[in-house]
């Protein structure tokens, strides 16, 4: 007899993953397809959206012909914010972009700062406009396919796209709507039409939801004949927000650290908080509100390392990276390899590695290198309390969560607990829980993933003295690197 499960699913940078979960939580199976985006010229960051469907027909078809499963509901999620402008048939007008490693409308972003004033946009939309907002990159292709604008042109999100090829509904959830700055009113929770029509004339929004509220149910579909009609489809949300679904920090005063292919920070409050250097959005329940950040690398990193290294197996370099002393020895990095998001802002930032000697090797280098992300996520959090988050609470999740040392390092850097669930596959499984608890067969995260181990700080001197190094570092180099930057640019060196 076929076992009632749920099935979740991610479209994320490096990889689209599904799970399907029983009733109780436990994991039946789960599947990955890898995927690449495309980097172009302008800080294009892009992919095409029919990867992201493509890759959701070959992962239910492999899950539910090798088990044996009634799926009761779906629960997607994916990389955002992302911009997939299409007409109105639904036909792409060009890739996607992605969300803040996509630096394509720096210029939108400035001029509509100019026009409407920077103090008014974080107090009115809780966020200014950076690399991360979708509202500038709507403008930028608005700007290069002003014909299809004028004829209507629709919004989509890698969750929204799925959606849309599942139920027929043309929907957002509120969360990914509030990463629209400047298009969503946080205040009312819904569009400004207004405001969308000065942004991106001729873009017709999409009805919001909430992440966990069912939206529509599926229809048949010629090229997915696995998929039966009828069965019920959640809004979703953005990937980091789901996996934080997925362990439970979704209360007033916790924090949510997402440890990816970049490393994500999510600070959760009943009200609304601001800081000019961070998001401030609106959560995936009703009477939340969250402050969020995020490093433009992190997992991407880590992996950078492993290929030019040579190493294949990650368990070798954190091998050599334990047997080497807090502080690597006196070398210190900056790990803005591809920019920086949060809290500097800064996508013309550089990796800086200070202090290599001949003695320094590849343990060294590679634990620095977790030790700077850490310096980071400090970094963030001590923004993110001054700005008026409480926080009293972590949670951790994601890829990074399976080897011991790297979380270590992030505790004993800030100082602070981190609570790790059984289960750590990630925003999938937060996809698939919201739809169960949308359908009312579960409530309390703990009855499907409880709490697994706490990982508690060491006392670490060594890390607040090359934690002010850190911050001294960027300010020290920033001009430095900023010039690089344009040399890699194909700008020649500043004048």
């Amino acid at each position: 007899m076929a076992q009632k499960a749920f099935l979740g699913l991610d479209v994320g940078t490096s990889s689209t993953k599904a799970v399907l979960v029983r009733q109780d939580g436990t994991v039946i199976g789960d599947r990955a397809r890898e995927h690449s985006v495309d980097r172009g010229p302008g800080g294009l960051v892009e992919m095409d959206p029919a990867v992201w469907w493509r890759e959701f027909r070959e992962l239910y078809a492999s899950l539910v012909t090798e088990h044996d499963v009634d799926v009761a509901g779906i629960g997607v999620s994916g990389m955002g914010p992302c911009a997939a402008v299409t007409d109105l048939d639904d036909l792409p007008l060009a890739p996607s972009a992605l969300y803040g490693i996509d630096h394509r409308a720096r210029q939108e972003a400035a001029r509509l700062t100019e026009e409407l004033g920077e103090d008014r946009i974080l107090r009115e939309r809780d966020s200014v406009l950076t690399s991360q907002a979708a509202g500038p990159k709507l403008a930028w292709f608005a700007a290069r396919h002003p014909e299809s604008f004028a004829a209507g042109v629709r919004l989509y999100m890698p969750s929204s796209w799925i959606v849309r090829h599942l139920t027929g509904e043309y929907v957002l959830d509120r969360h990914s709507a509030s990463q629209c700055t400047p298009l969503y009113d946080p205040e009312r929770q819904g569009w400004d039409p207004d405001m969308a029509e000065r942004v991106a004339p001729g873009l017709r929004l999409p009805r919001l939801g909430w992440s966990a509220e069912v939206c529509g149910e599926t229809r048949p579909r010629a090229d997915l004949p696995e998929l039966p009609g009828g069965i019920p489809v959640i809004h979703g949300t953005i990937d980091a927000w789901a996996e934080q679904e997925s362990v439970g920090a979704t209360g007033a005063d916790e924090l949510f650290l997402m440890y990816g292919t970049t490393l994500f920070l999510i600070a959760n409050s009943s009200r609304r908080v601001r800081h000019p250097s961070m998001w401030g959005t609106t959560g995936t329940r009703p009477g939340t509100f969250n402050l969020a950040g995020g490093l433009a690398t992190s997992g991407a990193l880590t992996d950078w390392f492993r290929s030019i290294s040579g190493v294949r197996d990650y368990a070798e370099l954190i091998d050599d990276a334990a047997r080497v002393a807090p502080g690597s020895e006196g070398l210190l990095v900056l790990p803005y390899f591809a920019g920086e998001r949060t809290p500097i802002q800064d996508p013309d930032a550089r990796g800086v590695m200070a202090g290599l000697t001949l003695q320094h090797g590849r343990g060294h280098l590679y634990r620095a290198l977790l030790e700077a992300t850490a310096f980071a996520v400090r970094h963030n959090i001590e923004v993110m309390e001054d700005a008026g988050a409480s926080i009293r609470s972590l949670a951790c999740a994601g890829g990074g969560v399976r080897s011991a040392l790297w979380p270590q390092i992030v505790s004993d850097v800030t100082g602070r607990p981190q609570t790790v669930r059984r289960n750590t596959v990630g925003a999938a499984y937060g996809d698939a829980f919201m739809v169960a608890r949308a359908l009312g067969v579960v409530d309390d995260l703990d009855e499907w993933n409880p709490v697994d181990r706490v990982i508690e700080p060491e006392p670490t001197p060594v890390y607040d003295d090359l934690y002010e190094d850190y911050r001294r570092l960027y300010e020290a180099t920033a001009d430095i690197q900023h010039r690089l930057c344009a040399v890699q640019n194909g700008k020649g060196p500043s004048t």
